[in-house]
């Protein structure tokens, strides 16, 4: 038989868990069947709404993670300057980096 599990914070009952979340889905499907009907996937009801102005272009809008990050990178170019050149692309250099760095913190963990 599910009973009241008793706990020193509280208790956790098994069926009124389910009754809630029973409940919970009802009302959601009934909020769902109260929506609009006449929505049309792929047409202007999916378009964004610019305040009456035509949709710009994508180029227009778009915007680059160099513009985005430029005050990030701008901060800490003296450190990008020193890591770009070790960048090679190679999965091969990345996995001997993290060893070699594996290696030296388990020695100052072992040291100190």
């Amino acid at each position: 038989m599910i009973g009241t599990l008793a706990t020193g914070f509280g208790f956790w009952n098994p069926l009124m868990w389910i009754i809630v979340i029973v409940v919970a889905i009802f009302f959601s499907w009934l909020l769902w069947k109260l929506g609009e009907t006449n929505y049309e996937g792929n047409i202007w009801q999916t378009a964004p709404y610019l305040s009456g102005n035509d949709e710009p272009e994508k180029e227009a809008i778009h915007i680059r993670a160099g513009n985005m990050y430029w005050g990030f990178t701008k901060a800490l170019s003296v450190y990008y300057d020193h890591l770009i050149p070790l960048h090679s692309g190679i999965v091969s250099d990345y996995i001997s980096w993290f060893l070699i760095g594996v290696v030296v913190l388990f020695m100052v963990v072992i040291l100190v």
